[in-house]
Order: structure tokens, then C-alpha cells, then sequence
């Protein structure tokens, strides 16, 4: 078992135990605190450990490959947890809506929102990246076979034409594909339903005109670091779980074929006097460098398994352009050097892409209940703060 993993098992059994524990105010005060700065650590420990163990090359967790996202997605989930933990469990409900959370929780969960479009945006890329998948996989399948024939590099060569065009061109793709409903939300045909149960049905399907960049720069407005007082009560976790979500998703999007990410390597604002915003400022200037790199010359995503498909078939492209029967030994060897890294690429697609889908539906759903407990809070706050009839 991970060591974050054991350290978020007894972070959240402490909470709980005291939280059930009837203590002074004073020693209640101490304690909050304590489990504040110990979220804190945490938090930065988890993206330390992240930025220190990606690799440079693909024989690791490369930087947005898919075993990091997937990583990035673990880590998500527990902080979100011990989150939940921090500002909610035991806690009497009175204490959320006092300020300044009576002005930071309708923002905080407006980002929740937000964030639901921006999953689903990142599924519709993932399907995106099968498709490449498939593309690639009939290369290699032409390629391999032996002994080579012109037939065999016809298929390649077509192949290869439709994935580098679908490539260089997948965000248009995308923006005409997402007419489709793709949705983790319920269904439900009860019109009549509430606000919050309307959440859980949205079909979340992105408008033409929907851009992934704007919803990420959405989600960064009013996004302030808590100064003074503030800085030590429950401004500051919402804050950490504010700029923890949304680096994410701005993450997923530069990684996957998204809607619209014009400006999305801006910058957004961190910290630096923060201990826990340190590795997460690093991992932003990494992606922020790969991302302008990129940009200009148009590309699908920094996936790190799409950047390496991009070359080799740039390459075998240039092989298949020149193929002639016999081809010569030198060339063949270098064709088929490139046809098995393409394959073991496939290999690592067919095996993450689904998990990571099944993923970012589970912090999906997390999302959405996490925001309806919150309302549950609020709701209960305001009926305790409202004067007797």
C-alpha cells in the first residue's frame, strides 16, 4: 500500500475521532490547526512526490503520459477526500456559513460545476485518442507483415494519412463531434425535478461556440489566496482544493484533445511563500513550457504516448513515401524498430485509456455528490440562522 495511501487512512480516522471527542474550545481550536497544517503537508507531499518521480523518458511515468495522469487523478480523489474531511465531517453547520465561507462555498461549488463540463470534455478527447489508436494499430498491423509488399505499405500509407491529419486537426474534430450527448450523469424524465437533482441529469453536451480555455479561466476568477486571519481557518483548504481542482483539469485539457484551447498556456496564479504550492508551480511551468512549444505549430495534446505516436509516424510516413520493392535492409530495420515502438504505444493506450475513462467518471460523480452534501450544509445553516416564526 502507497504511503499517501496510509497516511490519508489515519488522517481521516483522527478527524473523525475528535471530531466525535467533546473537548474545550481552546483545545478544539489547537487541533483545527493541526489537522489544518496536516492537510496542507499532505497536499504537497502528494504533487512532491509527482513532480520527483516523472521521468524524461517513456520507460517511466513521463510527464502527462498516461500512468502520470492516472496518478494525477489518484491523487485528486484523496485530497478531495481528506478535504471533505477537514471542512465538514462533525462540524456544526452554523461554522460554513460564517464569513468568509459564505462568500468563498458559492464560488468553490460554481467551480464544481464547472469542472463537470470540463470532465466530459476531457472524455470526448480520450475517445478522440482511441481513434488515433485504432488508426495506428491498422499500421502496424500492415507493416509487420512479412515479407513486406506494396500492398501492405498502400494500407500503412493511408492509414498514416488519416491519423496525422487527425492529428493536426483534432481540435476542429473535436468541436464538430461533441454534438453528441456523452454523459455520466443519471437520466431522469421528471421534469419537475429540483436544482440539485437537474446536476445529476444534464446531458453536459459542449455548445459550438464552447471553449475549454474559458472554462478553465472561468474557474480561476476570484481565485484569491486567503491573507491574514483567514489565511489559518477553512478559507484556506477551499482554496487548496480550488487551485488543486482546477490545475487538473487545466492539465487534462492540455494533455487530450479538447474544444478550444486558445491562451491555455497562461499561467495561472500560485502562491510561492506557500510550502504546498511549490511542486505544483514546478509541474506548471513544465507543462506551460511543453504546451507554448506546441502551440504554434498546432498540435492534438502533450499526451505523452500521442507525442511519440506523432513521430513515428512522421517516420514511417517518409518510409512509406519511398518504398520500393525489394526495400533496402537498413531502411527495413529502421521501419521495423519504429512499427514495434508504435505497437508497444497501442499496448499502453489499450490498457490505460478505458481505466482512465472509468476515472474521470468517478471524479466526476464525486463532484456531484460532494457539491450536494455542501448544499445539504448550507441549506441546514441557513434554516438554523433564520429567526423563529
Amino acid at each position: 500500500m502507497p504511503a499517501t495511501t496510509e497516511n490519508q487512512g489515519s488522517f481521516l480516522g483522527r478527524i473523525s475521532i475528535r471530531r466525535n471527542q467533546v473537548m474545550s474550545m481552546d483545545g478544539t481550536h489547537d487541533q483545527e490547526m493541526e489537522d489544518l497544517e496536516l492537510f496542507q503537508k499532505h497536499v504537497g507531499d502528494r504533487f512532491s512526490e509527482l513532480l520527483s518521480t516523472t521521468t524524461e523518458d517513456s520507460s517511466g511515468d513521463a510527464l502527462l503520459s498516461i500512468s502520470w495522469l492516472r496518478r494525477l487523478l489518484d491523487e485528486l480523489l484523496c485530497i478531495e477526500a481528506e478535504f471533505k474531511a477537514v471542512v465538514l465531517m462533525g462540524r456544526d453547520p452554523s461554522q460554513i456559513a460564517k464569513p468568509p465561507l459564505d462568500k468563498l462555498l458559492p464560488e468553490f461549488l460554481d467551480r464544481f460545476v464547472k469542472s463537470l463540463d470540463l470532465c466530459n470534455a476531457v472524455a470526448l478527447g480520450l475517445d478522440a485518442v482511441k481513434n488515433l489508436q485504432r488508426l495506428a494499430e491498422i499500421v502496424v498491423e500492415a507493416l509487420e507483415v512479412t515479407p513486406l509488399g506494396d500492398g501492405q505499405v498502400r494500407r500503412a500509407k493511408k492509414a498514416l494519412s488519416a491519423l496525422i491529419a487527425a492529428m493536426l486537426h483534432e481540435d476542429n474534430a473535436n468541436a464538430k463531434g461533441t454534438e453528441r450527448n456523452r454523459s455520466f450523469g443519471r437520466r431522469t424524465n421528471n421534469s419537475g425535478s429540483n436544482s440539485k437533482d437537474r446536476v445529476r441529469a444534464l446531458s453536459w453536451t459542449m455548445a459550438r461556440n464552447w471553449s475549454a480555455s474559458k472554462q478553465i479561466h472561468a474557474m480561476m476568477s476570484n481565485l484569491t489566496a486567503p491573507r491574514g486571519a483567514e489565511s489559518s481557518g477553512l478559507a484556506q483548504p477551499v482554496y487548496i482544493m480550488s487551485t488543486v481542482l482546477m490545475f487538473v483539469m487545466w492539465a487534462f485539457v492540455a494533455a487530450v484533445p479538447c474544444q478550444e484551447r486558445n491562451g491555455l498556456g497562461t499561467h495561472f496564479p500560485l502562491p510561492r511563500q506557500l510550502n504546498w504550492a511549490q511542486p505544483l508551480i514546478g509541474l506548471q511551468e513544465k507543462i506551460a513550457e511543453e504546451w507554448k512549444k506546441k502551440e504554434k505549430k498546432g498540435n492534438v495534446g502533450l499526451l505523452e504516448e500521442m507525442q511519440r505516436m506523432e513521430k513515428l509516424a512522421q517516420s514511417l510516413v517518409e518510409f512509406a513515401d519511398s518504398f520500393q520493392f525489394p526495400p533496402e535492409t537498413e531502411r527495413l530495420d529502421e521501419m521495423k524498430r519504429n512499427v514495434e515502438d508504435l505497437a508497444e504505444i497501442c499496448k499502453k493506450m489499450d490498457q490505460g485509456l478505458e481505466p482512465m475513462q472509468q476515472q474521470i467518471r468517478e471524479v466526476f460523480h464525486r463532484i456531484v455528490r460532494s457539491r450536494a452534501e455542501f448544499l445539504v450544509v448550507l441549506d441546514q445553516a441557513g434554516k438554523l440562522s433564520a429567526p423563529a416564526v
